[in-house]
């Protein structure tokens, strides 16, 4: 089983300052509350596989961003909060290298987040918690095109929040 995770994160994003170190720790914390529901687990695309590393990437960015990697990478002519390349779950090969696997990418908006959590009235760090537990679990395989499966997933991001101490309330 998983003893190490490796995530990374850069925000080219200037007009929020946020503490990496902080939201990489958060995101640790998700993935490792994913890991340990046997309903996650037994569902994701680590299911049967022999690791003890898991890593992947954050890129905090802008709408302005999102939208062009939607346009092209997506052929979606908008900007999204959120954008995941799930390399290791949208792959037909499982690559495992020296134990480790690389689950891929997360790009978040931070203009988007800001703007949602305006909406919805909470707090900016809040949300970005919310969607960052969200792109976890695009990572790990979990997909929402029907209503049923979305919420799965949101009650899995508001459960992984509150097992961390973020009481988060969808709207």
């Amino acid at each position: 089983m998983v003893t190490k995770f490796h995530i990374f994160s850069e925000n080219i994003y200037s007009d929020w300052e946020i503490d990496e170190k902080k939201f990489i720790q958060l995101a640790k914390k998700i993935l490792k509350y994913y890991l340990a529901k046997p309903d996650v687990y037994d569902k994701s695309t680590l299911l049967g596989l022999d690791f003890n590393t898991i890593s992947f990437d954050i890129l905090y960015c802008d709408s302005v961003k999102t939208h062009e990697i939607n346009k092209e990478y997506r052929h979606k002519d908008y900007p999204a909060d959120i954008i995941t390349f799930a390399i290791f779950a949208d792959s037909d090969e499982k690559f495992v290298f020296d134990g480790e696997i690389n689950l891929g990418e997360i790009l978040i908006a931070l203009d988007k987040i800001k703007e949602e959590a305006l909406k919805k009235g909470v707090k900016d760090e809040e949300e970005l918690a919310f969607l960052i537990s969200h792109g976890i679990l695009h990572l790990l395989g979990f997909d929402h095109q029907t209503e049923e499966d979305y919420n799965f997933v949101v009650a899995l991001q508001i459960e992984a929040l509150q097992s961390i101490g973020i009481k988060y309330e969808q709207i």
